[in-house]
């Protein structure tokens, strides 16, 4: 069993829920999940916040029972301070500082505010 990110909302629109699923199952996107532990908002409010719901309890009592993590789903853990941070946070951390302090490795289409605004 593995805890994942399943894709939820519309084409523009992208929503997540955290579920709970077996992956020996050979297309694990046409059966119904064990159990949903948390749902996330990758798009930002008007806040400027991404919304994440974990249901911590659930959560550890399937950690304690041995079961693995996807990627994105171990990054959205040790970001909400559950399980120790996942290495590509840190090179994606590293990646931004360098897009910031470099212009040449800035993608065109982001927006950065300068600190002089």
């Amino acid at each position: 069993m593995c805890i994942r990110l399943s894709r939820w909302g519309c084409a523009n629109r992208p929503f997540y829920h955290l579920v709970v699923i077996k992956k020996n199952f050979p297309d694990r996107h046409y059966i119904d999940p064990i159990e949903q532990v948390g749902t996330y908002d990758p798009l930002p409010n008007s806040h400027n916040e991404k919304l994440c719901s974990l249901n911590l309890e659930r959560i550890q009592h399937y950690l304690a029972g041995g079961i693995s993590l996807e990627p994105p789903v171990a990054q959205l853990m040790g970001l909400a301070g559950l399980l120790p941070n996942h290495p590509s946070t840190y090179s994606q951390a590293w990646r931004n500082r360098e897009a910031i302090d470099n212009e040449n490795t800035r993608r065109t289409n982001v927006l950065l505010k300068e600190a002089a605004e």
